[in-house]
């Protein structure tokens, strides 16, 4: 992987609250994963297409043989040197955003966790369901110390759906945010093969496709933290079970 060390990217991630790797996967490396994703059931009450998108939840539970084709050695050893051992995967989403698609994002914050079942707690709320999928806000010391990687299998640039983000913004905690000083966007332009790693507190935003191009991305979402008794992450996956 050439890429930007362990130190540089927690620079980055600490004062940006981002860092961009171009160079994760081969073209063969993506091809394998297209593969098996295309391979899914698009019934499966875990996905969801509309026209302007195709979604699977529980991505990398629903299909477990992509699991060692996303966390190869080098990627899990640069997740162990950047943040250290003990982060688990606690969240995967599938994103496919078709040529044609007018979906678009407003600037936000990843503010829920995935979790199995509702189970009311002091200061986790509000909660959110959709189907079998329980989403509650945890209290902002587990966000904070959050991050999520997202593996483009596809060039993205402005013209199809690449995020805008507002570099150091994740700093100011849980935050409402309008558009008063736009020169501070920048767009995160990922090709294929490229990974782009960032906190969820960093406020980000998604344009529509204006260029005819697809845009497949997978979202993962790891922490360290323990959630208190009687909750558990709904998704939980041990990185040392893909140990060299």
């Amino acid at each position: 992987m050439n890429q930007l060390n362990s130190k540089d990217i927690t620079l980055n991630l600490q004062t940006q609250g981002y860092a961009i790797l171009p160079e994760v996967f081969s073209s063969l490396e993506i091809h394998s994963i297209a593969e098996l994703i295309d391979q899914i059931d698009p019934s499966h009450p875990g996905c969801r297409r509309t026209i302007d998108f195709f979604a699977i939840r529980q991505f990398l539970k629903l299909i477990p043989a992509i699991q060692p084709l996303v966390f190869k050695p080098s990627l899990v050893n640069l997740i162990k040197q950047t943040f250290g051992p003990d982060y688990l995967v606690v969240k995967s989403i599938y994103f496919d955003k078709p040529p044609s698609s007018n979906w678009f994002v407003a600037w936000h914050q990843d503010l829920t966790i995935s979790v199995d079942q509702k189970h009311d707690l002091p200061g986790y709320g509000p909660w959110t369901t959709k189907g079998p999928y329980f989403s509650v806000q945890p209290p902002l010391p587990i966000l904070e110390n959050m991050f999520t990687i997202r593996v483009h299998l596809d060039d993205t640039d402005e013209t199809n759906g690449a995020l805008r983000v507002l570099p150091g913004s994740h700093l100011d905690g849980i935050s409402r945010y309008s558009l008063t000083n736009p020169q501070t966007e920048v767009a995160c332009r990922v090709p294929a093969g490229g990974a782009m790693l960032m906190r969820p507190l960093l406020q980000h935003a998604s344009s529509r496709s204006t260029a005819g191009k697809r845009r497949r991305v997978i979202h993962i979402e790891l922490s360290n933290a323990e959630l208190p008794r009687g909750l558990n992450w709904a998704e939980p996956l041990d990185l040392h079970n893909f140990a060299n």
